[in-house]
C-alpha cells in the first residue's frame, strides 16, 4: 500500500464537512478535477471506496468515515510536527511562533501584527492559523510561544490575558421568519438545528456553554470555518451562530440579517495564552504587550 499524501486525507476530511468535493477544492486551492483525481487516487491506495458521489454532493461510506476520522487525529499532529521542524529552522535568528484562532487570526492578528512588525522589522514572524482547541494543544506541545484563542475556559497549565471582546451573533437571511421577530431566546436557539462551527472551535464551545441546561437540537450543518458558516446561513440552510467579527461584512452587504438575542450569554473574551511553566521569548513579550495595551 503507498501512503497517501497528507493533503489528499484533508481534501477527505473537508469533503465530508463540506458536503461536496468541489467546496473542499476550492477551500484548499485546488481544481475541481485535481481533487477529483486526488481522491480517485486516494481510494486506488487504499484499496477502498471512501465517497459516493452524486449530483446534489458527496458523502462517506463507512469505511469513508473511518478513515476520515483516523485522518483527523494524523492531521492534528502532522500541524505540531510542521510547527516543531520551522521552529527548528528559525532558531538562528530573531523570530516570532504564534498561532491563533481562525476569527482572531482573520479578524485582529493582521492589525495586530502589522503594528508589531513597525518597531521589530528584523523579527521573522509566522503565525498558524487553527481552531482553539488545536491552538491550545501548538501552546501546551511548545510548538508555539504564544497562542490566541476564543475558548469561555483556559486550561491548566496555561497562563493568559484577555486581548479583545466579541460577541457571537445570530443570522439569517433576508426573508427568513426570524427576520421578522423582536428578538429570539436561548432557548429558540437550543430547539433549532443550526448552522455552526466544529467542535474543537472557540465559536462553538461558546454556543455550548450558553445552551448548556436546555434539550438541544443536532445542528443542522457543521462547518470548519466563519465563511462557510456564513455561506451556509445565506443559502438559506439554518439560523446561524457565529462571531460579529465574522458576520460584519455580510451583515452591512444585506446577505445575511442579524436577529436580535434577549440576553447577553453569548459575550465572550478573547484571549493570548501561554505555557506557565516556561518563560516567553522576548519578541513574544513584545507583542503581548502591543495588543494587552490595545484591549
Amino acid at each position: 500500500m503507498t501512503w497517501p499524501a497528507l493533503i489528499d486525507l484533508e481534501l477527505l476530511v473537508r469533503s465530508d464537512q463540506l458536503g461536496s468535493v468541489s467546496a473542499a477544492a476550492r477551500e484548499l486551492g485546488l481544481t475541481q478535477p485535481e481533487a477529483s483525481r486526488r481522491l480517485t487516487r486516494l481510494e486506488a491506495s487504499l484499496d477502498l471506496h471512501l465517497l459516493i458521489r452524486s449530483h446534489t454532493g458527496s458523502r462517506l461510506t463507512k469505511s469513508g468515515e473511518l478513515v476520515a476520522e483516523w485522518s483527523h487525529q494524523l492531521l492534528d499532529q502532522a500541524i505540531q510536527w510542521r510547527a516543531g521542524v520551522a521552529a527548528l529552522h528559525a532558531e538562528t535568528s530573531p523570530h516570532l511562533e504564534v498561532a491563533a484562532s481562525q476569527t482572531i487570526a482573520e479578524y485582529l492578528a493582521p492589525l495586530w501584527l502589522a503594528r508589531f512588525r513597525r518597531d521589530h522589522d528584523g523579527v521573522a514572524i509566522r503565525l498558524e492559523v487553527h481552531n482553539s482547541a488545536q491552538v491550545v494543544a501548538m501552546v501546551l506541545a511548545g510548538a508555539v510561544s504564544l497562542g490566541f484563542v476564543e475558548t469561555p475556559t483556559v486550561p491548566d497549565g496555561l497562563d493568559a490575558a484577555v486581548v479583545a471582546r466579541d460577541r457571537l451573533v445570530v443570522v439569517v437571511p433576508p426573508g427568513h421568519p426570524w427576520g421578522r421577530r423582536h428578538a429570539v431566546t436561548l432557548q429558540d436557539l437550543a430547539a433549532t438545528p443550526l448552522v455552526v462551527r466544529e467542535r474543537g472551535s472557540g465559536t462553538r464551545q461558546t454556543l455550548e456553554l450558553a445552551l448548556m441546561g436546555f434539550n438541544r437540537s443536532e445542528p443542522e450543518l457543521e462547518l470548519p470555518s466563519n465563511a462557510a458558516v456564513l455561506s451556509a446561513a445565506a443559502s438559506g440552510a439554518a439560523p446561524a451562530v457565529i462571531s460579529a467579527l465574522a458576520a460584519r461584512g455580510a451583515i452591512s452587504e444585506g446577505r445575511l440579517h442579524r436577529v436580535a438575542l434577549e440576553d447577553n450569554a453569548l459575550e465572550r473574551q478573547l484571549r493570548a495564552v501561554w505555557r506557565r511553566d516556561a518563560a516567553l521569548p522576548p519578541a513574544a513579550q513584545a507583542l503581548l504587550r502591543l495588543v494587552t495595551m490595545e484591549s
